[in-house]
């Protein structure tokens, strides 16, 4: 017979704000301010400390530790919690607490995988750590900024005295803190999050990269404001269904916007409040904001009213038929007050669509190259997902996509029609099945042309990430995850000898002087390659590389159909040196020390010099032992290479990676490289800049 004493519930609930504190504290929002929170069960320490966070409550500025809440009092747990209060340290502790776990949950839905954050790098040593939680401080700063720390994997929050410019938004002096602010939590776990699937994500090398970590964090904290059933029919009602006209869930950050002496909210993804009258006004969509726009959070919002307002055609689109029977046919409802049932049916399907959406923006990530990510190359990974999980989008999610990004202007580079087909990247089906006794199977050729040898290797590595699959589908441990990612990745040894040969190795020797694969990543693996400024490996013969990024990707669509894949990334880097507005020469990056030496010191960049990146990130189909797609930011010019048949480098991405973090404009790239300087330490704290106020 069972104990139920013995068995643990599937939910710890936790209240605290779905906005902020400042709604709290109006009329006709405090009903629907205070919610409860559903996380998953995780055995707790006094903290919170769980598996994925743990909160640290240090106030430097007053030089003292609050004292731990503890959520497994009984208290605590017969009341969901702590009552919200913004005097109470521990509620505040509760609070980070509960929005980050759920917008970490939210990733992993989407994902099909569990959160890892990004690893310590250690510079002395050839190895990376494993970082296990991620820590919060809520009262780390004593000013209007709250951030993610790269270096310390840690959100902090700051706390401030409010001036707002409007003494009926906020009492003027009164502490506001970040860390009560639910928008504000969700972007900053999501920054945190988001450098463990791409660290190279926080690398000014085009105008839409420092732009898309903000909207990419302001696009989770966005369409978690769906997940509140109480909130979502309040703002159907009042809006009467109609969520394009100003409303709750298209603002964030309401009470720090306006503490700082901004009028409404912090963002709006759909409009904003003029400065002079004070009334909101809708924003209008224009391609030439696009091509002007520089500052990241500006040219971010760009982004964030894309995927908006895309979700706000296939909201209405669900809401058509409803529309026609409540109106009689007409699409224009009666005056007054909306019936509860249609509050109801309406706010259920603005549910599932804000769900979708949030999905297809999640799972999009792993289909995004490694580097020099721009907005339209954004788009071809939504749609590439999207129709790789969803063969029949009868909703046409996808069109509504395109038609958002199109009204903005924003078109990927290297295709000739905007269509759902084009978007795609390019399927490649490379493959080479053999059978029991090593005899090629009947397999169709591929769309890629690439010669026999090229598809016999790539078939070889796909059997090893089968293996890789195979030893982490079951595995829920995420230190164990990672240890086996890494030993795959690298090699495993035992007594010097190899019990895993990695992945590394396997490209290293099976593509090395490989014309097919070069011209499939867009990377150089031909000895000789130093003289296009790529480093020679200290271990073997031939140019250095990274893999980053591999996983196991598996996902069930709404049709019941799987997709099982294995994804992983090349990384290399050429150093350039670029003067007078022009590209000069090559020079060879220094490793970020000497495997030999430690402590020698490392060569100087020379004047005009920085590293361009390259990178591709490789798709394999584990259920048809393809490589599926290979999405790449080359490093060299491919055109010219199909032209000539000679290597350089690709003059056009080292232009624009100069001019971004050269700009005297007001792109904040070039302060933001003048901030943290050159080197090894250049963007060491890139979001505590990003986001100061």
């Amino acid at each position: 017979m069972s104990s139920i004493g013995n068995k643990k519930p599937p939910f710890r609930k936790l209240r605290g704000y779905a906005f902020d504190p400042s709604l709290s504290l109006k009329m006709d929002t405090a009903g629907i301010n205070n919610i409860v929170y559903r996380i998953p069960w995780e055995e707790l320490k006094a903290g919170p400390s769980g598996e994925y966070v743990e909160v640290i409550d240090f106030d430097p500025t007053v030089k003292k530790f609050y004292a731990p809440v503890d959520l497994n009092s009984d208290y605590a747990l017969v009341q969901d919690g702590l009552d919200p209060s913004e005097g109470d340290p521990r509620f505040h502790q509760q609070m980070v607490y509960a929005v980050s776990m759920l917008t970490i949950k939210n990733f992993e839905k989407a994902l099909g995988r569990k959160i890892l954050w990004a690893c310590q790098r250690v510079l002395d040593k050839r190895y990376e750590l494993y970082v296990p939680k991620l820590r919060i401080y809520p009262h780390a700063l004593r000013e209007a900024n709250a951030y993610y720390s790269p270096v310390k994997k840690a959100l902090l929050f700051g706390y401030f005295s409010a001036a707002p410019v409007d003494e009926t938004f906020n009492m003027p002096d009164s502490l506001v803190f970040t860390c009560l602010s639910h928008d504000i939590i969700a972007h900053e776990t999501t920054h945190a999050i988001l450098d463990g699937i791409h660290n190279n994500f926080n690398e000014a090398t085009n105008l839409d990269m420092l732009a898309f970590h903000e909207a990419f964090a302001d696009i989770v904290a966005l369409f978690q404001h769906f997940t509140f059933p109480k909130v979502l029919e309040h703002q159907i009602a009042k809006t009467r269904g109609d969520l394009s006209t100003q409303n709750l869930l298209g603002q964030l950050a309401q009470q720090f916007g306006t503490a700082i002496g901004t009028y409404g909210s912090l963002r709006d993804a759909i409009g904003k409040v003029d400065e002079e009258t004070g009334e909101w006004k809708p924003a209008k969509p224009s391609p030439d904001d696009y091509r002007s726009v520089k500052e990241p959070h500006s040219r971010g919002s760009i982004l964030v009213a894309a995927v908006f307002e895309a979700f706000i055609s296939i909201y209405k689109s669900r809401i058509a038929d409803l529309m026609r029977i409540a109106s009689n046919g007409t699409g224009i409802l009666q005056q007054g007050e909306l019936h509860p049932d249609l509050v109801k049916r309406f706010a259920a399907e603005a549910a599932k669509a804000s769900g979708h959406v949030l999905n297809m923006c999640i799972r999009a990530l792993d289909y995004c190259p490694p580097v020099d990510l721009n907005f339209g190359d954004y788009l071809r990974a939504i749609i590439t997902a999207d129709l790789d999980l969803v063969a029949d989008d009868v909703r046409e999610y996808r069109l509504a996509f395109i038609d958002a990004f199109r009204r903005r202007g924003i078109y990927p580079e290297g295709i000739k029609t905007l269509s759902v087909d084009s978007l795609r990247f390019r399927l490649l089906n490379i493959g080479y099945i053999t059978d029991a006794n090593g005899k090629e199977m009947q397999n169709e050729p591929g769309n890629y042309p690439v010669g026999n040898d090229t598809r016999q290797l790539l078939g070889i590595i796909n059997g090893f990430l089968r293996d890789y699959g195979d030893a982490i589908k079951y595995v829920n441990d995420r230190e164990k995850i990672f240890d086996v990612t890494r030993d795959y990745i690298g090699g495993a040894y035992d007594k010097n000898k190899p019990i895993i040969v990695g992945l590394h190795k396997r490209i290293k020797s099976k593509f090395l002087n490989s014309p097919d694969f070069g011209k499939l990543t867009g990377l150089v693996f031909t000895q000789g390659s130093e003289k296009l400024g790529i480093r020679q490996s200290v271990r073997y013969s031939g140019p250095a590389f990274q893999i980053i990024n591999l996983r196991l990707v598996s996902r069930v669509g709404p049709e019941g159909n799987q997709i099982n894949e294995v994804i992983f990334s090349i990384l290399q880097k050429s150093g350039v040196i670029f003067k007078d507005g022009e590209f000069k020469e090559h020079y060879v990056p220094a490793p970020s020390f000497d495997i030999n030496d430690p402590k020698k010191p490392v060569p100087q960049t020379p004047e005009g010099g920085f590293e361009f990146k390259g990178g591709c990130t490789m798709i394999f189909d584990l259920d048809t032992q393809r490589l599926k797609y290979a999405i790449s930011k080359p490093i060299v010019d491919l055109d010219s290479l199909e032209e000539t048949g000679k290597l350089q480098i690709n003059g056009k991405r080292v232009k624009t990676q100069y001019e971004v973090q050269h700009d005297p404009g007001d792109s904040g790239a070039n302060e933001f490289a003048l901030y943290f300087g050159d080197g090894a330490n250049k963007i060491a704290e890139p979001f505590a800049f990003l986001h100061h106020h």
